[in-house]
């Protein structure tokens, strides 16, 4: 009876080792899974200040700046963002909101190319009064914020 008990011991630590291997693998798993997911939020003041690496997506807000507009061959569109304290010159291929305009805040997905955020994906405000956290918070540290009439 002796040699059961060892055995029920022995049999204890294998399980909980193999709990510890499963939560292992499903933490790495659920990481791998969201390494593509996380996009960092960067005013157009922090890329200049502090330039991303090569390949790297992010999201950049700011303002479309007024003027600068640009609608090239079919579908590609290039306009300036700025935070007030600094622009960064955007391209865009595709159909952009019906929202989306000069002096509005704005949202893009992509990456830097050639010193020109190279949009995947445009997101504009959905009404009048909204904007952005990101960008509102970018806007206000660079005292350029305006709140809406009510």
């Amino acid at each position: 009876m002796a040699g059961l008990g060892g055995l029920k011991k022995q049999r204890r630590i294998q399980i909980i080792a193999l709990a510890f291997v499963a939560l292992a693998a499903t933490t790495g798993l659920v990481g791998y899974a969201m390494r593509d997911g996380i996009n960092f939020f960067r005013a157009p003041a922090q890329v200049v200040s502090d330039p991303p690496q090569p390949g790297e997506v992010f999201r950049l807000g700011g303002l479309v700046e007024t003027g600068s507009i640009e609608r090239g061959q079919g579908e590609t569109v290039r306009f300036r963002v700025t935070d007030g304290a600094e622009v960064v010159p955007v391209s865009f291929t595709g159909i952009l909101p019906d929202l989306f305009s000069e002096g509005q805040g704005m949202i893009g997905l992509g990456q830097m190319s050639d010193g020109v955020f190279v949009a995947s994906e445009i997101l504009a405000k959905h009404d009048e009064t909204y904007m952005p956290k990101e960008v509102m918070d970018a806007l206000k540290a660079q005292g350029m914020y305006k709140a809406p009439k009510p």
